[in-house]
């Protein structure tokens, strides 16, 4: 049972559109069946039956003018009384025995033709249906000998089967198109808000949809936009309200740094410029992390190139940098912000490493970037944490190196605005894979 559950669904279409005529399809083919079969059953086994029973009466009728008229001299006008108004071309082979035939398999028509013969004519007779190609011949055993009746096939042929299958077909290719027309309309609308709630998803720039087709679609295109709407206010109003604390604590901040800059060097003064240097770092990256580079619009850039300046940065600091790209790769992004998650990453790497390398290909749908490191990485149960603000492997990683804990979170913020994600592995250097998939 599975097995069929499992070939039925490779078998049937996957597509909204696909099902929907097959909905509609299915019904028309099973009723286009079943009327056929209605059709065969009755109206052409009695028209062919009625057909046949017309040529075996002429056939009687000139089988009984010849048991009533026996002269030799009558034969010819009965003849001819047959292929001027029976359309039967008659002919007595005289004193000749009707051969013993095995019954032959055959079809409506020729069953038809037998079973009006066996009721009109009382005589022994043999049907040939194979000899002529437009032609049956009728053997019939009479007491003078074999009388050989050709009729024409089409006599027992009826052009309302044909008429009846071509409008049956016909009528089922328009009714077909008709529905095919209407579905893909119905499933425009559909597909238009998919493209709009993939690109919202990969923090693209989304058309404005506008709400059409049925009822029930119009109301999922309404509802996405009042999400989209409800979302993208929310993320104006904390960026709105970050600006505002990034101000209100940069100002006493910046009073703090005066006012010890003016203290001299007197006992604790250096340790409290430390502090507020530290302080005004972790409020910078903060704000970096909830703001998540919101701001900037995506555009059409090349990621092979913002690769490249990423790698030419870091070996401008001191890294150790191999990068290879599969090829040129151009797709929606915003640059500043991907720039800044992958410079996190690969900063993260040399802080820890001695040596990077960075390789970047698509794979399927998706560019996959992979960036490898030759450090001491980070343990399995402990990298979805490190995703997390503010947490730092104080016992895996040099506490006086690192950072505010903020440089992956903020790299995954960025990722995921795209649409994508980062996983974090084992590289096969024994140091830690960071694997950036975005999707194309």
């Amino acid at each position: 049972m599975g097995f069929l559950t499992d070939t039925a669904k490779r078998l049937l279409p996957r597509s909204l559109l696909g099902r929907s005529l097959m909905i509609i399809v299915t019904p028309l083919v099973l009723l286009q069946l079943v009327s056929a079969a209605i059709f065969y059953e009755s109206h052409w086994d009695k028209i062919s039956l009625r057909l046949a029973r017309g040529v075996a009466g002429d056939i009687g009728t000139v089988i009984s003018l010849l048991r009533q008229f026996p002269d030799a001299e009558d034969r010819n006008w009965i003849f001819r009384l047959a292929a001027d108004h029976m359309e039967l071309t008659v002919a007595l082979q005289e004193k000749a025995i009707l051969p013993n035939q095995p019954a032959q398999p055959r079809g409506v028509t020729e069953q038809a033709m037998d079973d009006a013969l066996r009721e009109q004519v009382t005589q022994p007779f043999v049907l040939d249906t194979e000899s002529l190609d437009r032609f049956y011949v009728a053997s019939i055993q009479l007491p003078a000998g074999v009388l050989e009746v050709i009729v024409p096939r089409k006599r027992l042929f009826s052009s309302t089967v044909y008429v009846f299958v071509l409008w049956m077909i016909g009528t089922s290719m328009i009714l077909f198109g008709v529905a095919t027309i209407f579905m893909r309309n119905q499933v425009k609308p559909i597909r238009r808000l998919a493209v709009a709630a993939d690109n919202f998803g990969k923090g693209r720039e989304v058309v404005r949809v506008k709400p059409e087709g049925a009822t029930e679609v119009r109301q999922a295109t309404t509802a996405f936009l009042a999400m989209r709407e409800r979302i993208q206010r929310q993320i104006s109003q904390r960026t709105d309200m970050l600006s505002g604390v990034s101000h209100d604590l940069r100002t006493p901040l910046t009073r703090m740094k005066l006012q010890l800059a003016m203290s001299g060097d007197a006992d604790g003064i250096s340790d409290l410029r430390t502090d507020v240097a530290e302080m005004e770092h972790m409020l910078e990256g903060y704000l970096a992390f909830a703001r998540g580079e919101g701001t900037e619009q995506p555009r059409l850039a090349n990621l092979t190139d913002l690769l490249a300046e990423v790698a030419e940065q870091a070996r401008r600091n001191g890294g150790q940098i191999d990068l290879h790209c599969e090829g040129p790769f151009t797709m929606p992004l915003r640059p500043n912000a991907l720039k800044r998650a992958i410079a996190n990453l690969i900063d993260n790497a040399l802080r820890y490493a001695e040596h990077v390398w960075i390789r970047a290909g698509r794979r399927a749908d998706a560019i996959e970037i992979l960036i490898d490191d030759d450090g001491p990485g980070i343990p399995a149960d402990k990298r979805d944490e490190v995703f997390k603000p503010f947490f730092r492997l104080d016992s895996s990683r040099n506490p006086e190196t690192g950072g505010s804990g903020l440089g992956l979170a903020i790299a995954r913020d960025i990722v995921r605005g795209h649409g994508g994600d980062i996983e974090l592995g084992e590289a096969p250097t024994g140091g830690l894979r960071a694997r950036v998939r975005l999707p194309v």
